[in-house]
């Protein structure tokens, strides 16, 4: 069987920026176990499989350990290919998902624009461990939702933080968010979760479902501009409206290619 795969740069508008995600269009679904060491081969942070439905499309994303629940960046290179590749004449998109309700990706300019649901954090006691794995630094706050926020006082902070992976990979939650303030945007993080294979995600889509509702409430502004300061960078444009969160971005093609399974 051969199966396209394409390979997009997602929240950025430069090659070998953002966050690099595989993407796989299918007439039906693969096995669950076909699809995981797809992404296993791939070795990316995520690795999007969709099957068109009626008009909109059935969407589910795999790191190289495990199918996650949600995944900003590999939605948007999805878009991405459909709108480029594959001849989509519309502006709207809509992905039907298992755990994440149905997600709207739209075509404005150069950008698209995600819709996805708001995931405020709420206050946590920090696990043991944690600080530790991070470098030993405290944090001012700290709080969960899927994943561990930890809120720092400076950007400086944020790109010092060399973190322990192993130990990261022991704490009890999918991953762990770190954020403070920006000097150029209203606040930057980074996203580490070795535990589902991926040490340090370049850009995290997901994570800003929980970020942008903290970081609108704190600053007391809904539209926001956001970096996340891995090696590779990436840049948000966001905006928080009720229950949801809208996160604009850009993405770039790197690779069209062939599977054979």
């Amino acid at each position: 069987m051969t199966i396209k795969i394409y390979q997009a740069d997602a929240f950025t508008d430069k090659l070998f920026g953002g966050n690099p995600a595989a993407v796989c269009p299918l007439d039906e679904w693969l096995p669950d176990a076909t699809m995981q060491k797809i992404a296993m081969e791939n070795n990316l942070a995520e690795t999007a499989f969709f099957v068109k439905k009626d008009d909109g499309y059935l969407l589910r994303w795999f790191t190289p350990e495990l199918e996650i629940d949600l995944c900003g960046h590999a939605t948007l290179a999805s878009a991405h290919i459909i709108f480029t590749e594959l001849g989509y004449g519309k502006d709207t998109i809509y992905f039907d998902t298992v755990k994440a309700g149905t997600l709207i990706v739209k075509r404005d300019g150069d950008k698209y624009l995600l819709d996805f649901p708001s995931r405020p954090p709420f206050a946590a006691d920090i696990p043991e461990g944690l600080i530790a794995a991070l470098g030993g630094v405290k944090p001012k706050e700290v709080y969960r939702a899927r994943d561990y926020m930890l809120v720092y006082e400076n950007e400086e902070q944020i790109t010092a933080m060399v973190p322990d992976h192993s130990a990261l990979a022991k704490i009890d939650t999918l991953g762990v968010i770190v954020t403070a303030p920006g000097k150029d945007v209203n606040f930057v993080s980074r996203f580490f979760a070795p535990a589902a294979g991926v040490p340090e995600d370049p850009v995290t889509g997901s994570a800003h479902c929980n970020l942008i509702p903290y970081w609108a409430s704190r600053l007391g502004k809904n539209e926001l501009h956001a970096y996340q300061l891995s090696s590779r960078k990436g840049e948000l444009w966001c905006e928080l409206k009720g229950d949801r969160v809208i996160m604009a971005g850009k993405a770039v093609t790197y690779l069209r290619g062939a599977i054979e399974v």
